[in-house]
């Protein structure tokens, strides 16, 4: 029962409205963005487009394009235009883009020369996402697909043999992992893996940064507070207080791993899911061709070639997880018991992140198992890039990297809670400080 009541006093004191608000906030907003992205790129997926041009040509065969502009759906609207002032023509018109068929541009096919075709468009920021709905390209393609019609038209080319010109070769990708074959291309699947690969150092990155913080400055405050003498002076074992002290931080930071892990989930599946349809429809509308049921038995050759996750090793990221977050409680404790105030905590944090941040950046950029020995082992040295890595392990077939990994994890976390053990159940714990240059307050007053 003790240990019950000191769980809930350290529970209590961690979780409150501020901490609660704040991870409902950041997940609330995570979730709006992907869903932002998803509506963004969606609008650029369409094969159907709001077109201003302004036709200066005025041909027949001008006037026969923009016909085959709107049978395929698109709607063009005609605007008036001259000179070369494009920023008044922009503004005079309330418009984002436009496209301009200058005069002289049959003559120039006539002649079979290359015709000029002039774009206007309108940037008011450096952002992806504000820019990324221009279809200017995209409508270029749609009146470069016109005139290579009737190129080809006036040069006795039938319609089969015009398909066959603009797709001369039917590509079978066929992608290998293991001793496993799938026809699939390594783009698809990096697309489909990219949100679970992602999403995991994420989290642990964050929930390191969260938990070393929360436990680094709760024993410094403790011991400014004299709380932590009170507490320790108490008829209840050190052993149950340091127990009770990590075990909340543990559910506290699990607590938070999963509003994250939410709030990123969303947001990555609807950025990966959108560009995934985005880069269908551009094949659609460049090939004139796509296939639905290759998008659905994505998930069947993903299984073919082994890289699907059962809920076995769902469980075993989670338990790697676990020992992570464990691992960083107590070195977090130990560190926290060097500090006499918060301040000195945000400097005793910086070698743990440092820690975190080396393998964080390798994983988000190269496979730890390709790079060269020694530096992979001085990076698998660290017990946290195993499990930035679990589930590129556990997807292509590394089992045995894995369990040595979690292994080497369970035998660090002993030699970490074995020394916070002993400083806790020793009374350096209410003395032991790093002053960091500055003079002890308490051995001042003192003297």
């Amino acid at each position: 029962m003790k240990f019950i009541n000191l769980l809930k006093k350290e529970l209590k004191e961690l979780i409150n409205t501020q901490m609660i608000i704040s991870l409902v906030v950041v997940m609330v907003m995570l979730m709006a963005v992907g869903n932002l992205m998803t509506s963004t790129i969606n609008e650029v997926s369409k094969t159907e487009y709001k077109i201003s041009l302004s036709d200066r040509d005025d041909t027949d065969f001008t006037k026969s394009m923009l016909e085959k502009l709107k049978e395929n759906g698109n709607v063009i609207t005609l605007i008036d235009t001259q000179g070369d002032d494009y920023a008044g023509i922009l503004n005079e018109n309330n418009l984002d883009s436009i496209v301009i068929i200058p005069e002289g541009f049959t003559d120039a096919i006539d002649k079979n020369e290359k015709p000029q075709l002039i774009t206007v468009s309108r940037m008011e920021s450096a952002a992806m996402m504000s820019n990324i709905g221009n279809h200017v390209s995209d409508i270029t393609s749609l009146i470069r697909s016109c005139i290579y019609e009737e190129l080809s038209q006036r040069a006795g080319i039938s319609d089969e043999e015009l398909k066959y010109m603009n797709n001369p070769v039917d590509i079978i990708d066929n992608t290998v992992v293991s001793d496993k074959s799938a026809s699939i291309s390594v783009d698809t699947i990096m697309n489909n893996v990219m949100m679970k690969n992602q999403i995991l150092p994420i989290i642990v990155f964050v929930l390191i940064m969260m938990v070393s913080q929360m436990i680094m400055s709760a024993i410094a405050n403790e011991k400014i507070d004299k709380t932590l003498e009170t507490l320790l002076s108490a008829p209840v074992s050190r052993s149950s207080v340091i127990g009770a002290k990590m075990l909340a931080a543990a559910i506290v930071a699990l607590l938070n791993a999963v509003f994250y892990m939410i709030g990123f989930s969303s947001f990555m599946s609807g950025t990966v899911g959108s560009t995934m349809s985005t880069s269908v429809n551009m094949e659609q509308l460049t090939e004139g061709i796509g296939s639905v049921g290759d998008i659905i038995s994505t998930e069947v050759k993903l299984s073919q070639l082994g890289l699907s996750l059962s809920v076995t090793d769902y469980l075993l990221v989670g338990l790697q997880l676990f020992i992570t977050i464990m691992i960083c409680l107590s070195i977090s404790i130990i560190l926290g018991a060097l500090v006499n105030d918060v301040k000195s905590s945000q400097t005793m944090l910086m070698p743990l992140l440092m820690l975190a941040m080396v393998p964080y950046m390798v994983s988000l950029f190269a496979d730890v198992n390709s790079l060269p020995a020694g530096f992979r082992i001085l990076v698998y040295a660290i017990p946290f890039t195993h499990t930035f890595s679990a589930i590129s392990n556990l997807m292509f077939g590394h089992d045995l990297i894995f369990v040595m990994g979690l292994v080497y994890q369970v035998i660090v976390l002993a030699v970490c809670m074995f020394f916070a053990l002993r400083l806790f159940n020793s009374d350096k714990i209410l003395t032991i400080s790093l002053n960091f240059g500055k003079k002890d307050k308490r051995s001042n007053s003192d003297v």
